[in-house]
């Protein structure tokens, strides 16, 4: 008998305490809130962000998504909001992501020709890292898909898969590159910042509908 899993689901950019509370009846792993002000999901009422963080309940990891901030703007958030675990979309350093003594993923995007491997090595304290597509002048949120093939075939933490995954690619997706998680915002949305708890519960349906043998 094989030993097999199920992969994890994180559902980000939540702007809405019904979402959140749908996402984690649908089963969702995680949800994330954004942090970043160009962001069309940037949460700047951390009064909010608090309700919605408690309306995903017990057990359900609340991961904060940041892009180059400053330490104040990070501490501040910690301090109102509940977060589980950070996630990094711009040129943190290393240093930098590990100093808010809380587990944390590192985002990467898949740019023609960089050394994906190299730069995950960089960022050993991290939980895990997410790989998004690429685009320039666009720190994460393309809704692109980007050549699964390209992802290396080790990396040296835990991979979250992100970019441009809907329900109708995430089986096919998990099936292909047997992510330790998948990561989706745009793909589960009526509109941008605007989830749909329909989009929401068929993605996460799929998602873990496809056994992971532990021994590929």
């Amino acid at each position: 008998m094989h030993d097999t899993r199920l992969v994890r689901v994180k559902i980000c950019g939540l702007t809405d305490v019904a979402a959140a509370a749908a996402a984690a009846a649908a089963g969702a792993d995680a949800v994330g809130l954004v942090f970043y002000a160009a962001s069309p999901r940037n949460l700047s009422d951390l009064g909010l962000a608090r309700e919605i963080a408690f309306a995903a309940g017990p057990l359900i990891n609340v991961v904060g998504l940041f892009v180059n901030p400053q330490p104040a703007e990070v501490e501040q958030v910690l301090a109102q909001v509940p977060l589980s675990l950070l996630q990094f979309h711009g040129n943190e350093t290393e240093v930098f992501c590990r100093s808010f003594n809380r587990p944390y993923l590192k985002a990467l995007r898949m740019k023609p020709g960089a050394d994906i491997a190299g730069q995950a090595s960089v960022y050993g304290s991290a939980a895990g890292v997410l790989l998004d597509a690429y685009r320039p002048g666009v720190p994460g949120g393309t809704g692109e898909v980007f050549d699964w093939q390209q992802i290396p075939s080790s990396l040296p933490r835990p991979l979250v898969l992100a970019g441009g995954l809907t329900s109708d690619n995430v089986a096919l997706a998990v099936e292909t590159v047997r992510p330790w998680a998948v990561d989706v915002s745009g793909g589960v949305e009526s509109r941008p910042g605007v989830k749909d708890v329909d989009l929401i519960r068929r993605f996460i349906s799929r998602a873990k509908a496809v056994p992971i043998s532990n021994n590929q």
